[in-house]
């Protein structure tokens, strides 16, 4: 037999987590299911204005600024949510359009400010590039004093993002008026709960976390057990010094993170942290589905919870 062709041998897939990722034997990187980019913009829909900032030229994190027509037309200042994206670390953007879509409703809806942080992506930038870049770009919103209240949120690795905000601002002995935690990508060498059934119909699977979490962030020591990963590791005792004064965690009734998130919060509330904490659940739905059936009556509860 001859040698397989270039072409043939572009095509090995390497790794693939569905509906996120796939990686080729040859280097090659295909994201899936990407959404368009789309400008900042005055919203028609709902007046809020957005655009977009560089927070760093020399690695290009940037970031995108929306308003409510409250802020537009006054001095005064509001209070401001930093917003970390989902996208298991390796997809998504701060500028597509569903996460575009989603921050013009959530800030029409809150009349708060928020600035949406699009961090550098794994595979090419690996764990702890996302971390460095959203710390980065958080002290440049506080330092920037763009609102009087400054609170956080992400979803999916964005609300792990959101947690891992919370962990270093603690260190430093500072913290924001609150985060929301939305389906929390986080996950252990142990299972729990419902994390080891094979589920069909399900947007994500036990084995897709594990692979995930291999593809971005090789290095990681501890594995599966990194802290980034598994707060609840060594009993959660690092949860007593998350920098917020209030958080919710926001689980999915079908989701396979479902077991973490309600963990998360039960070790939370335990740990001795003198925050006030809330899980808030919706039944009958899969991970991230407010940002998909946007018009649903759980996802208007969820926008206005969290």
């Amino acid at each position: 037999m001859g040698k397989p062709t270039a072409a043939a041998a572009s095509s090995v897939v390497d790794v693939e987590i569905p509906h996120l990722i796939r990686t080729y034997k040859c280097g090659r990187i295909r994201r899936l299911n990407l959404s368009k980019l789309v400008p900042p913009a005055i919203d028609p829909r709902t007046g809020v204005a957005s655009e977009d900032v560089v927070v760093n030229r020399v690695t290009g994190l940037s970031a995108r600024l929306y308003r409510p027509p409250a802020a537009v037309l006054s001095t005064r200042q509001l209070p401001l949510l930093v917003y970390f994206h989902g996208g298991g670390f390796c997809s998504g953007s701060a500028f597509n359009s569903t996460y575009h879509s989603y921050l013009n409703s959530l800030v029409s809806e809150t009349g708060i400010q928020a600035v949406s942080v699009d961090y550098r992506l794994a595979p090419e930038s690996p764990l702890p590039a996302a971390y460095d870049d959203s710390w980065e770009a958080l002290c440049w919103a506080i330092g920037s004093r763009l609102g009087r209240e400054v609170f956080l949120a992400g979803d999916s690795a964005g609300a792990n993002i959101a947690h891992e905000m919370g962990v270093r601002l603690g260190r430093e002995g500072r913290e924001v008026e609150g985060m929301a935690l939305v389906h929390p990508f986080f996950w252990g060498r142990e299972s729990i709960g419902r994390e080891s059934e094979e589920r069909k119909g399900v947007l994500f699977q036990a084995r897709d976390a594990c692979e995930l979490w291999r593809l971005v962030c090789p290095k990681a020591v501890d594995g599966l057990d990194s802290p980034w990963l598994n707060p609840l590791v060594e009993g959660g005792s690092g949860l007593a010094g998350l920098g917020c004064r209030r958080l919710i965690v926001c689980v999915a009734g079908m989701d396979i993170l479902w077991d973490r998130g309600r963990a998360y919060y039960e070790k939370l509330v335990a740990s001795g942290w003198p925050g006030e904490a809330e899980l808030f659940e919706s039944d009958g739905v899969d991970h991230g589905f407010h940002l998909f059936q946007r018009r649903s009556v759980q996802a208007a509860n969820l926008m206005r919870r969290s």
